[in-house]
C-alpha cells in the first residue's frame, strides 16, 4: 500500500516512509559494497580458472559499473520523496544484476559442482540481512535469486551431478530460510521502533508546542511591560538625526550616536555637560528666550551654530519640544547638520546674484555700445571735415577720447557678463603666466617680492590666451596694490581634482581635473563684509579715484566663460588668496598668437551700390548712412526688421548688401538673415551687435562688434562687395 494512501493513519505513513527511506539508503550502500566485492573476487578467478580470467574480469567490471549506476539512482531518489514502486523495481533489477553474472560463472565452471554458488549465498545474505524490506518483498527477491540459479542448471540435465546439486541447493535454501526468518523478526522490530519513535516525536512536538505557547505568552507579557521603553530606545538610537534630552536648566541627560558624531564627542563627554557650552551665540539672552518658549509648551524650530570638539563651527537645524516624564519636564531636541546645505545655498545665491548682475551689466553694455557707436562715429565724421575750427576739433577729440575710455569700460562689463567673443584654443597655462609676468614685471615695485611656483608645466587649458593675460594682469596688479608697504606676491600653479563633495567649489562646477592658478599676497586683506561683493561690477575696496571696480568683475566673467571657477580667501592684515580653476584639456597647446589685429583701411569708394541698413537705434542708422553715403553708396535705412524684410523682398534685385543689427524686437538679425537668404541666396548680410557673442552662421557674411569706426565699416562693406561690386565698378568705368 502506498505511503500516500488516505486510508492509512499518520503513524503508518510515518513508518512506511521511514522504512522506504532506510531501504533506499542501505540499497545504495550495498550496491557500492557489492561493486567493490565483485572486483575484489577477480583474484579468486585468477587462481580458480586462469583461462576464464579475462572473461570473468570483463563480466565483473560490467556488473560493478551497473551496481554503481543503480547506487547513484537510488541515492538521487532518496533525496526526494521515495516512491514504493520505483524502489521495488530497482531492487529487483539490482538482484538480477548481482545474481545473473554469478550464474554465468557457475555455468562456465562446472555447473552444479561449481563452488561459485557461494556467491549467490552472499547475494542472499546481503538482500535479507541488510535491507529493511517487507517479508513479501524479501521472499520475492530471494526467490528471484533461487530461480536464476536453478533454472539454467535444470535445463542442462546432462551435466547434472545429483549429490553436488542437492548439497548446493540445501545450503542455498537454508541460507534463504534463515535470512527470511531474520528479516521477518528484524522488520517487526523495526516497525515497533519506528512506531515508538513516532510516538516520541509526537510527544516532543506537543511539548515543544506547549513550551512555545508558554514562551510566547511570557514574551508577550514582557513586551507589553517594556513596550514603551523598547520603542523609545529603538527610535532614539536608529534615528537619522541627532537626538538630545536635557533638563530645564540645559543639562544633557542622554544623547544618541548621531548627535555624538555631529559634535565629535563620545557619549560620556556629553552626558552631564550643559548645552550652553556648545552654543556659539554671543547673545546668551537669545538662548534663554528659546528655552523659556520651549518650556512654556511651544514647539520651536530654529537654526543655530555649535562648536565641535576640534573647535570648528557647524550649522544646525534644531526642533525642540518639552515632554513630560513621570511629572518631570524634559526637553527633547532633534539636531540636523545643515552645514553643507548652508554652504551650497550660499554658493547658489551668490551664483544667481552674479548671473543677475551679469545680465544687467550685459544689457547696459549693449545699450552703451549703441550710444558709443553713434558718438564715436559722428566724432570721426566731424574730424574728417577739412574746414573744422581747431578749437571745436580739440573739443571733439576730447569727446572721442572719453568715449573710447567708456568703450573700454563697456568691454570689461561684457567680460563680466560673459558675453564677449573669444577663440578657444589649447594653450599652456604656465607659459601664458610666464609671458604675462615678463610683460608686467616692471609694474611690480622693488619692495614687493615676486615668487613664481609654477608646478604644472604640462597643464593645458582651452581658451583665449589674451583674455587669460588680462586675468593674470588684474590679479597681480590688485595683489601689488594691496601691499603698499611691501610684502610677498606668489603666483603658483598645480593640478587638482575637484570632486562633487568639495564644498569650496560652485554647485554648477563639473567634477574633474583642473589647473589651479593661485595668486597670493601678504597685504592688507579684505574685510569680511566686502568678500561677498568682491566680484561685483563697480565694487572696489580701493580709495576713490584709484579703481573702477571692473577688474575683478572682468576676471570673474572670463573664468566663468572658460567653464572655470574662482574663489577668494582673505583675512584683514593677513593677505588674500585668489584661486582660479580652469578645466584641463587633453589636446596640445597651439602657438599663443595675439588675436588683436589692426583695423583695415576704408578701401575704395562705392559707385552707387544700394545698401539696406536695418537697426532699431536711429543714431546708429544715421551714422551708417552718412559714412557710406559720403563714399558714394546709396544707403536705405529702416528701423523695423519686418518692414526691412518687406522692402528687400520688393527690391532685392537692386540691393547689393544688407547691414542688420542682431538684437531687435519682433525679429532678430539671425532670423532676418535667414529670410533674406531664402529670398536671394546670393545676398550678403553684415551683422552688427553690441554683445558680440553671436556665432556666425551660414546666413551671415561677417559680424562687426559695436562700437566700430567708419574705417572698419567701410573696409567690411568693400570686402563683402568685392565679388559683386568690383564687377559693377569695372563695367561702369569701362563705359565712361
Amino acid at each position: 500500500m502506498a505511503a500516500s494512501d488516505p486510508d492509512l493513519s499518520k503513524k503508518e505513513i510515518y513508518i512506511n516512509e521511514n522504512l522506504l527511506r532506510s531501504a533506499s539508503y542501505w540499497m545504495s550502500m550495498m550496491c557500492i559494497l557489492g561493486a567493490f566485492l565483485f572486483l575484489v573476487f577477480s583474484v579468486v578467478d585468477y587462481f580458480m580458472s586462469p583461462t576464464n580470467f579475462r572473461f570473468f574480469l570483463l563480466l565483473r567490471s560490467l556488473t560493478a559499473i551497473s551496481l554503481i549506476t543503480i547506487s547513484g539512482i537510488t541515492f538521487a531518489i532518496n533525496r526526494k520523496k521515495v516512491k514504493k514502486g520505483v524502489l521495488y523495481f530497482l531492487l529487483l533489477i539490482t538482484t538480477a544484476v548481482a545474481a545473473v553474472p554469478i550464474e554465468i560463472m557457475i555455468l562456465r565452471l562446472g555447473g552444479p559442482s561449481s563452488a561459485y554458488y557461494a556467491g549467490l549465498i552472499l547475494v542472499v545474505i546481503s538482500l535479507l540481512g541488510f535491507l529493511p524490506l517487507s517479508f513479501p518483498l524479501s521472499l520475492t527477491s530471494a526467490g528471484l535469486v533461487y530461480l536464476i540459479y536453478i533454472v539454467p542448471l535444470l535445463m542442462e540435465k546432462s551435466r547434472l551431478d545429483a549429490p553436488m546439486f542437492i548439497n548446493n541447493n540445501t545450503f542455498l535454501v537454508a541460507t534463504m530460510v534463515l535470512g527470511l526468518t531474520w528479516r521477518f523478526l528484524n522488520q517487526k522490530k523495526n516497525i515497533e521502533m519506528l512506531g515508538l519513535q513516532y510516538d516520541l516525536d509526537q510527544d516532543k512536538k506537543q511539548l515543544e508546542t506547549y513550551s512555545t505557547d508558554l514562551g510566547r505568552l511570557v514574551q508577550e507579557r514582557t513586551k507589553e511591560l517594556n513596550k514603551s521603553e523598547l520603542m523609545f530606545r529603538s527610535l532614539f538610537q536608529n534615528a537619522q538625526d541627532g537626538i538630545l534630552i536635557m533638563d530645564q536648566k540645559g543639562k544633557i541627560l542622554d544623547v544618541n550616536k548621531v548627535l555624538c558624531d555631529i559634535h565629535g564627542f563620545d557619549k560620556n563627554s556629553l552626558v552631564g555637560a550643559n548645552i550652553v557650552l556648545f552654543e556659539t551665540e554671543e547673545d546668551e539672552s537669545l538662548f534663554r528666550e528659546r528655552m523659556e518658549r520651549i518650556l512654556s509648551g511651544e514647539p520651536l524650530l530654529y537654526e543655530t551654530r555649535h562648536y565641535r570638539k576640534d573647535g570648528s563651527k557647524i550649522s544646525l537645524e534644531v526642533s525642540s519640544k518639552v515632554i513630560d516624564v513621570d511629572g518631570r519636564k524634559l526637553i527633547q531636541s532633534f539636531y540636523r547638520d545643515v552645514t553643507e546645505k548652508k554652504k551650497l545655498q550660499t554658493q547658489l545665491v551668490h551664483s544667481q546674484k552674479m548671473d543677475s548682475v551679469g545680465q544687467l551689466a550685459g544689457g547696459i553694455a549693449h545699450d552703451f555700445n549703441n550710444i558709443l557707436t553713434a558718438i564715436l562715429g559722428f566724432t570721426e565724421l566731424i574730424l574728417l571735415k577739412e574746414d573744422l575750427d581747431e578749437d571745436i576739433a580739440s573739443k571733439v577729440r576730447t569727446i572721442d577720447k572719453v568715449a573710447r575710455q567708456a568703450a573700454q569700460m563697456v568691454s570689461k562689463l561684457l567680460g563680466f557678463a560673459r558675453r564677449g567673443h573669444f577663440e578657444a584654443v589649447p594653450f599652456s597655462v604656465d607659459k601664458a603666466i610666464m609671458d604675462t609676468l615678463e610683460m608686467i614685471g616692471r609694474l611690480v615695485p622693488e619692495h614687493v617680492t615676486l615668487s613664481k611656483q609654477l608646478q604644472a608645466p604640462l597643464a593645458i587649458a582651452k581658451g583665449d590666451v589674451n583674455l587669460m593675460d588680462q586675468v593674470i594682469m588684474n590679479l597681480v596688479i590688485n595683489a601689488k596694490d594691496a601691499m603698499p608697504g611691501g610684502g610677498k606676491l606668489t603666483v603658483a600653479t598645480s593640478i587638482v581634482n575637484l570632486r562633487e563633495e568639495d564644498l569650496d567649489i560652485g554647485a554648477d562646477v563639473v567634477a574633474g581635473e583642473y589647473v589651479n592658478i593661485l595668486v597670493r599676497d601678504t597685504g592688507t586683506g579684505i574685510p569680511d563684509k566686502d568678500l561677498p561683493h568682491i566680484f561685483e561690477p563697480f565694487f572696489t575696496t580701493k580709495d576713490k579715484g584709484k579703481g573702477t571696480g571692473l577688474g575683478l568683475a572682468m576676471v570673474y566673467g572670463i573664468i566663468k566663460e572658460h567653464s572655470g571657477y574662482i574663489t577668494v580667501k582673505s583675512r584683514p592684515g593677513k593677505g588674500s588668496d585668489f584661486n582660479a580653476y580652469l578645466p584641463l584639456c587633453s589636446k596640445k597647446a597651439r602657438g599663443e598668437v595675439s588675436s588683436l589685429s589692426k583695423n583695415p583701411g576704408p578701401g575704395p569708394d562705392g559707385i552707387g551700390e544700394t545698401i539696406l541698413a536695418i537697426d532699431d537705434e536711429a543714431p546708429v542708422l544715421q551714422f551708417i548712412k552718412e559714412t557710406l553715403a559720403g563714399r558714394g553708396f546709396n544707403v536705405i535705412t529702416i528701423g523695423d526688421p519686418v518692414a526691412g524684410l518687406d522692402l528687400f523682398r520688393d527690391r532685392h534685385s537692386d540691393i547689393r548688401l544688407v547691414i542688420t543689427d542682431m538684437a531687435m524686437p519682433v525679429m532678430d538679425g539671425g532670423q532676418l538673415a535667414g529670410h533674406i537668404k531664402s529670398i536671394d541666396p546670393t545676398a550678403r548680410v553684415i551683422a552688427i551687435t553690441g554683445y558680440n557673442n553671436y556665432r556666425q552662421d551660414k546666413n551671415i557674411y561677417t559680424i562687426i562688434k559695436k562700437p566700430f569706426t567708419s574705417g572698419k565699416l567701410l573696409a567690411t562693406v568693400n570686402e563683402a562687395l568685392d565679388n559683386k561690386g568690383q564687377v559693377a565698378r569695372d563695367k561702369q568705368q569701362g563705359e565712361v
